[in-house]
């Protein structure tokens, strides 16, 4: 593949929390192996939004979703996808590192085992790669036996990652993950995105401008439930279409 064919489309997404509209008619394609970046101020259904990819918005109650979200090709709310094998294929690592309170080892083996893998050797190996892919096989090789609540914050993020990266999916998305971290964590997992987006296709919510401009090919601003503008990054934040882009991303609000 190409690396820009649309890997994630949503048509006329509109969402409701009850009686509350928290997006309306978002229209917006993603490339595939590439990252795109949403941002906007608090409350404009940044977070919302990528939640609809993998479905995360099923398990609140009172949602109600119209219009389609595809992935590829198929709409994920199709009668006839399964939401558990959607979660696979479409990983996410949240705002504050979630580790289980269990050994390094078996919190990265846990989403294979959950599959149906049980060999040894097979795990060990699928917990190495994903250890080295997340950057973090040479600080913890020797204490994958240890609680993963002992590693630092940055260090347990990263392990969300390879425990993300450990059932092999084709998207991972990602819920302003440095929002709790220190700028050298922070400066990591952006080097890590950068490396990912190789193999990967990445959605990124951030509420900080200069991250999105660092990490993401393509930026989607939305405010109040809505998507003001879509673009390569690089246009988003130098020559952007829209007044309230260019307020967003300049600080005159948000």
């Amino acid at each position: 593949m190409a690396g820009n064919e649309i890997e994630i489309e949503s048509r006329d997404l509109n969402l409701w929390y009850g009686g509350a509209q928290a997006l309306k008619d978002i229209t917006l394609t993603m490339p595939e192996k590439k990252v795109t970046a949403i941002i906007g101020p608090s409350g404009c259904g940044k977070s919302t939004f990528i939640r609809c990819i993998n479905r995360m918005n099923d398990l609140i109650k009172d949602c109600r979703i119209t219009g389609e979200l595809l992935f590829e090709g198929r709409n994920v709310y199709d009668k006839g996808v399964d939401a558990a094998s959607l979660r696979k294929k479409i990983g996410m690592v949240f705002q504050k590192p979630n580790p289980f309170p269990m050994s390094v080892y078996d919190n990265i083996a846990y989403g294979p085992r959950l599959h149906g893998l049980r060999k040894r050797e097979e795990l060990d190996e699928i917990v190495e790669e994903s250890l080295k892919a997340s950057a973090l096989w040479k600080e913890i090789a020797d204490i994958l036996d240890r609680s993963a609540l002992d590693l630092s914050g940055g260090q347990q993020q990263r392990l969300c990652i390879a425990r993300t990266l450990a059932v092999k999916p084709k998207v991972i998305l990602f819920d302003e993950p440095c929002s709790a971290l220190d700028p050298i964590s922070t400066a990591k997992i952006e080097d890590l995105i950068n490396n990912l987006k190789h193999d990967y296709t990445i959605v990124i919510v951030t509420h900080n401008m200069q991250q999105a401009a660092r990490v993401s090919d393509y930026t989607a601003f939305f405010l109040l439930g809505e998507l003001v503008e879509f673009g390569k990054t690089k246009q988003i934040f130098e020559m952007p279409e829209e007044k309230s882009t260019e307020d967003y991303i300049t600080g005159r609000f948000g």
